[in-house]
This record gives C-alpha cells, structure tokens and sequence, in this order.
C-alpha cells in the first residue's frame, strides 16, 4: 500500500542513518543503489547533524536534502553569508508528494533564521527551483579548441618577465591553493567559499569515486615568487592513423588572479606535446580565452547553461553587500510567496560604490518576484529582457533602464566550482 503524504516523515536524519541517506541519494542521482565503505567514511567527515534531512517511508529514505554554510561573492567582492543546498533527490518511486516542497521549507527556513542572506545550489534540472524563490544568477560555457588552427603559437617561449610555470603534486596544491583561491574568489562576483573537505577531495586526499584518477597540477608565479594562477586537467591517449597523436586535455579547473596568470596558463596547455585539441571545462560565458586565441573560429562552443542559482533571504542586506557603478535610486516592489523578504524597498546606490536599502511606503518603480531580483543580483541579467518577457513590470516608465544601469556589471559573474 502507498502511504498518505502525511505518513512519511522528513526530519534530520541522525548520524547511524546516514549510510541509508547515502544510498538514496545515489539512487536519486542514478549511481546505483549501493554505497562502499571507502565512500562512506569520506563523506561522513561532511556529516552536520539539523543540515541532512531525510524523507522516511517507514526505514527506507525516499528523498533527501542537505545544506552546509558558504560564502558566495557579491559584486566588488564582499563575502555574503549563504545556505548552499546540495544533495537534492526524490526517488522514483515517490515523486509528487511534496517532498521537496516539505523539505526545501523547512531548510529556508532555517537558514532564515540563522540570518544567511542567500540560499544557493547548482541546478540538476532547471524547471524546478524556480517555484522556491531561486533564480539563475550566473552562467557557464565550455569550448573545445583546435590547437593547430587556434593559432596559439607552442613554440612561443614561457611566461616572460621572470614569470615562471611548475608543474606540482597535490600535497603543494593542498598547501597553496586555499590562499589563492581566496584571492581568485573575492575579486570574482559569484565565486563561492571552498571548505578543506573541498581541496581534500579534489587533490585525492578523500576517495568518493573509485573512478578517480589524479590530474596534473601546473601553478603560474610572478617573478617574485607569488603564486597567481592554478590548473588541474588531465590528458587522454589517443593516436590516429599514421602514428600521429591526438590527444585532448581536459581541464578540471583554472583560477588566477591576474590576466598574465591566466594567459600563461592557456599556452601552457596549447603547448603540451601531442595535445591536438583542448575541454575548458565550464568558464565564464565572456572568459578570456576566446579573444586571446588569435583565431577565435578554432574555439568551438561545447555547453552553455544556466550554473549557479540564488535565493534571496534578505532583500535589504544582499542589496547593500553589492557596490554600484552609479548613483541613483529604485523602489522595488518585491513579491516572496514564502514570505521570507517580499515587501518595498527603496535602493539608494552612490557612484563611489556604496548602497543603501531600506524598506519603504513609497510608489513602486518595478515590481517582480524575489526570483528575478536573484537573477539581477550579481549583474549578470538585463531587467530589460525581464521586462520584455513580463516578468519584472514596471510600475515607472524607464525603471528597467535604471536597474540596468544601476546593477548590470561590466564583467559576468561566474562561479567555478559544483557542489
């Protein structure tokens, strides 16, 4: 018999369920049913007990949902505090009893209370967090490029300047990637925070996939020594017809803090022997790759999607987090059907970058959903193109031109990592 919606419990799993939450949760994502024990000690260093909840069919998990504390970068770089939501499934077998909805709420809440200004996650399917109040606030593209018609000369020299390329093992990477990510992160709106859970997992230190092979690491330094730059990738084994190597590079992640950083790096990879072809991997939809190839037709466009999704919790203090370009002021009329920020708020924004965001009783300039302020947050959506397709109204003729040129960014906003 199928139970009542009322029958099945969502609470915060405790720490012996967690290999049950585990595997549904491999379920949910279609990795199999089964959970090995090198996979379950590594994950359990993750396990925060109230942030792991469990929908329960009697014994057996049927849906989960788990969030962990994050800092997500606003505009000019200040840290915002952020309930980053992970691990969402609802097995097949129970889809459309409100699971998610029970659990989602509850975690909102929460985080809500807690004072964290956003919620963020990375959407799996992109239909279905839009109900919850989260809107997609940064995209991403990946390339493929052909090295040889790329133009990027291999025989060009190293870094110049004094510059210099090493190719380094994952305890270096361990030691100094937190640092330069911390860099890389607060000048990038959208980057967020990378916990030690984080560089474990992805220098091998934690095994979650038995699949997982360990990547080549290369860090750029200035000719003072100060690491700038930081690539993982990896490289298949692939020979055509005549001995003639075609092998592509994957990368697994680029950051640097400095364009000379980041242009070094790109030729770096152009120049390994036998690399004919190069994966990006997911960049920023304006990253300068494309232009620093000589022939830009020799990059072609491989996935480019929505990433990383904000929730706004706190209208006033994400808005006045941010910095602004210009001056000039905006009422806001904001609808939250959770009831966790909607209201009217008047933005007042300076030229030398500071906001002021306050509730008011004034005549709206634009009304919309706390999901499309989410998307205009980080600078990377036009109000304009929101008021075209109706969602944002204006309630003042021209009050989408002023958002635009109030919180549109020069640079697009971008978030590296998945979690």
């Amino acid at each position: 018999m199928t139970r009542a919606r009322s029958d099945i419990d969502v609470r915060p799993i405790t720490e012996a369920e967690f290999p049950e939450w585990l595997r549904a949760v491999k379920a949910g994502f279609l990795q199999g049913p089964t959970v090995d024990e090198a996979e379950l000690e590594a994950r359990r260093a993750q396990f925060e007990h109230n942030r792991y909840l469990g929908a329960f069919d009697g014994d057996r998990c049927v849906a989960t949902f788990r969030s962990f504390a994050q800092e997500v970068t606003a505009v000019g770089g200040a840290p915002v505090q952020a309930d980053a939501v992970s691990g969402v499934t609802v097995t097949a077998t129970h889809r459309r009893r409100g699971l998610l909805t029970r659990m989602m709420g509850q975690d909102l809440a929460e985080a809500k209370e807690r004072g964290d200004v956003v919620a963020t996650l990375i959407a799996a399917e992109y239909p279905i967090y839009g109900r919850f109040g989260f809107g997609p606030a940064t995209s991403a593209a990946e390339w493929t490029v052909d090295i040889a018609r790329s133009g990027l000369d291999a025989r060009r020299p190293g870094p110049e300047g004094g510059a210099r390329i090493d190719l380094v093992d994952a305890e270096d990477v361990r030691k100094i990637g937190p640092e330069l990510h911390d860099r890389f992160r607060r000048a990038t709106p959208g980057a967020v925070s990378r916990g030690d859970w984080w560089w474990q997992l992805n220098t091998g230190a934690l095994r979650v996939d038995a699949k997982w092979t360990e990547p080549f690491f290369a860090v750029y330094r200035s000719a003072d020594g100060t690491v700038e730059g930081l690539v993982a990738y990896e490289v298949d084994d692939n020979w055509g017809d005549g001995k003639q190597p075609l092998d592509t590079a994957t990368v697994r992640g680029l950051i640097a803090t400095t364009p000379a950083a980041e242009h070094a790096l790109w030729r770096y990879l152009a120049s390994i022997d036998w690399v004919t072809h190069l994966k990006t991997g997911p960049r920023a939809p304006d990253d300068l790759l494309l232009l620093l190839l000589p022939d830009p037709r020799a990059a072609r466009i491989t996935t480019q999607a929505d990433w990383l999704w904000v929730r706004i919790l706190d209208v006033v203090r994400a808005l006045e987090a941010r910095t602004y370009d210009t001056s000039g002021s905006l009422v806001l009329d904001v609808t939250d059907r959770a009831g966790f920020t909607g209201g009217r708020y008047r933005l007042e924004a300076s030229a030398e970058g500071a906001g002021s965001c306050a509730p008011t009783t004034d005549s709206a300039d634009l009304a919309l959903d706390v999901a499309e302020l989410a998307r205009l947050w980080l600078g990377d959506e036009s109000a304009l193109r929101l008021a075209a397709l109706g969602r944002v109204r204006e309630e003042r003729a021209g009050a989408a031109r002023v958002a635009d040129a109030l919180l549109r960014t020069s640079g697009r906003p971008w978030c590296p990592d998945m979690f």
